[in-house]
């Protein structure tokens, strides 16, 4: 079987999962291809996209596709585009109805398998606090870091998650819109046309 393929079949979680309060099975939702421009390292599909089998197919992904400057097609272009989560499976919900973070086991499985086998990779995306550890390896604030976007571009850009969740967040910080994402449009745009 190929590294995808042995993603797919993962059951790891299948035994956290049902004591979730969504009790699910595992679904690994795989995005990547060798020939991948651009790496969206993000946290873990939601109930939508567990649902649908695609990644971001929900008002994140239409905000983050906003955030790119990139359509669907592009987005989902896996010859130019790798989605490689902190967790390949949506994590469930817990009994309060929250989203349970990305387990830490599957990170911690595939993710050395994976990179190596995506040499072409001349962006990368963080998303959220979860994916800035691994990555970064810094526990700083969100904020600090995605405010600090000069020190890690063009090749990086650290985002917060693109969650409605975060509304407040992109209202407080203006910055954002203003400064970060037109250098990030400009250097999708470069590193997807070169």
């Amino acid at each position: 079987m190929s590294l995808p393929d042995d993603i797919r079949a993962c059951r790891i979680c299948a035994e956290r999962f049902a004591l979730t309060r969504t009790q699910h099975r595992p679904k690994p939702i795989v995005w990547f291809r060798p020939t991948a421009r651009v790496l969206i390292a993000s946290q873990a599909p939601g109930a939508r996209a567990h649902a649908g089998q695609r990644p971001f197919m929900d008002p994140s992904g239409d905000r983050l596709r906003d955030w790119m400057g990139v359509d669907e097609t592009a987005f989902y272009d896996q010859s130019k585009i790798a989605i490689v989560p902190m967790a390949f499976c949506f994590p469930g919900y817990d009994k309060n109805g929250s989203d349970i973070p990305p387990p830490k086991v599957c990170g911690d499985t595939w993710h050395h398998r994976i990179f190596p086998t995506l040499p072409n990779i001349r962006l990368r995306l963080i998303i959220g606090a979860s994916s800035m550890r691994y990555h970064l390896k810094t526990r700083a604030p969100v904020t600090e870091v995605v405010r600090g976007w000069r020190d890690h571009a063009p090749h990086t850009f650290v985002l917060p998650h693109p969650s409605w969740r975060n509304t407040a967040w992109l209202k407080k910080h203006p910055w954002f819109t203003d400064d970060v994402l037109p250098a990030l449009q400009a250097r999708v745009k470069e590193v997807l046309n070169d």
